[in-house]
């Protein structure tokens, strides 16, 4: 079946195709993503600061409350966004061999 209806002609009108449904596009819901740096045994709080200073250019004090956070409590959320971005980011900490993941943030 097309996807118009063909509407009958009567006297003095014009022929008219109508949708038969709502072809509108809506975004869809795009939610925000957390990074999260998990724990680690490897890798030192030096080099997690300057892993954080490089990918993110967080100046050393943020860089270092978030790697406390990480010491402390196991994990810390880095970055907030897009999900494209935040698997960038995600992909760019795994190759300075930072444990990472990504939540929705609904």
């Amino acid at each position: 079946m097309s996807a118009f209806t063909h509407l009958p002609l009567f006297a003095g009108t014009t022929p008219s195709v109508v949708p038969e449904r709502d072809t509108r596009t809506v975004p869809a819901y795009d939610p925000t993503w957390n990074v999260i740096v998990l724990n680690d045994d490897v890798n030192l709080m030096t080099y997690v600061v300057h892993v954080f200073r490089q990918v993110f250019g967080y100046d050393t004090e943020r860089a270092r409350r978030h790697m406390l956070e990480v010491h402390h409590q196991g994990r810390s959320i880095v970055w907030t966004g897009g999900r494209e971005a935040a698997e960038h980011y995600a992909h760019v900490l795994q190759q300075w061999h930072l444990k990472v993941q990504l939540e929705s943030h609904v």
